[in-house]
């Protein structure tokens, strides 16, 4: 199959800007996936093996959510200005600007979950699905869970971790040699980490103003304005066949991804044997088959009689 063509640039968003990236052509029939990345605050690269999609026929569209990658960039903003709404209104600025809202399904990871979800549950008629990739559904459940996941590792470990935060000292070379361990085993397993998501680490490291002020400074060190937030109330509101993605050393464990499959009406959930948050890298071949078996079970909008 040829190669699909890929479109680059940025989309105005009020005073600032939206860098995306198009592989495939969109209004040809299939719908466009559009890939909501995780962080807050990270970049779209570590999402760059779904352009595969796109040689099976559906178009796909990455971008870089504000205040990081190829976006605008705002060192000086403060907690009031990253908010959940600013992203759910970029979100929607994306789609309108790219001209898939008509006819798009949502893939989203981690922290991109809960921005999906959120976004599912208005009920846009133009999302024909929705795929929930290694998310929590509550940061509550998220931080207990890393509480249980943080036992499990060295005590040395977890001493050093719980010592550099105590301190306020979690920018610092130990505190980094110790959040591998846990980062090694829940995050990705692939050792030495790939390409695509050594991009995405580094560029949130280089910039770490929207994830330290949402998240704080690591996945298990939530101290953010995220920290109490749920998706799960909305849950009940999302109408769209619902593909759930999780690995068995996910950081998002089952635990917090359970109310997905519970409160959403045509849930499904896939769970990666070989895998931690990163099933699309640890295990790439058998996760392009279950989205290319979950996209075709959509149909098209000719199919709808659209």
């Amino acid at each position: 199959m040829a190669v699909a063509a890929t479109a680059k640039g940025w989309l105005p968003f009020g005073e600032f800007r939206t860098w995306y990236r198009v592989t495939g052509q969109p209004g040809r029939g299939r719908p466009a996936v559009v890939a909501v990345h995780g962080g807050p605050g990270s970049t779209h690269d570590y999402l760059l093996s779904l352009c595969a999609l796109a040689h099976e026929g559906w178009p796909v569209v990455h971008y870089d959510q504000l205040g990081n990658g190829g976006s605008s960039h705002l060192p000086d903003r403060g907690a009031d200005f990253w908010t959940i709404e600013l992203f759910l209104a970029e979100l929607e600025n994306l789609l309108r600007g790219l001209g898939v809202a008509d006819d798009y399904v949502l893939f989203g990871q981690s922290w991109g979950g809960m921005l999906a979800a959120r976004h599912a549950a208005s009920r846009p008629p133009g999302l024909r699905g929705l795929v929930i990739a290694n998310a929590p559904a509550s940061y509550v459940l998220w931080r207990a869970e890393m509480e249980r996941l943080r036992a499990d590792l060295p005590p040395e470990v977890d001493a050093t971790l719980r010592r550099h935060e105590a301190a306020g000292t979690t920018d610092t070379e130990e505190y980094f040699r110790a959040m591998r361990v846990f980062y090694d085993r829940h995050v990705c397993r692939i050792v030495p980490w790939p390409r695509d998501y050594q991009a995405s680490f580094m560029e949130t490291a280089g910039n770490p103003t929207v994830y330290s002020v949402m998240n704080g400074p690591s996945e298990f060190h939530v101290t953010g304005t995220l920290k109490d937030w749920s998706v799960e109330e909305f849950l009940p509101d999302i109408e769209v066949p619902t593909l759930i993605v999780s690995g068995r050393y996910d950081e998002a464990t089952p635990a917090t991804v359970r109310p997905y499959h519970e409160l959403v009406r045509q849930a499904r959930w896939e769970l990666f044997e070989e895998s931690s948050h990163m099933p699309h890298l640890e295990e790439p071949e058998r996760f392009r088959a279950v989205m290319v078996e979950y996209l075709r079970s959509l149909g098209t909008a000719e199919q709808e009689g659209q």
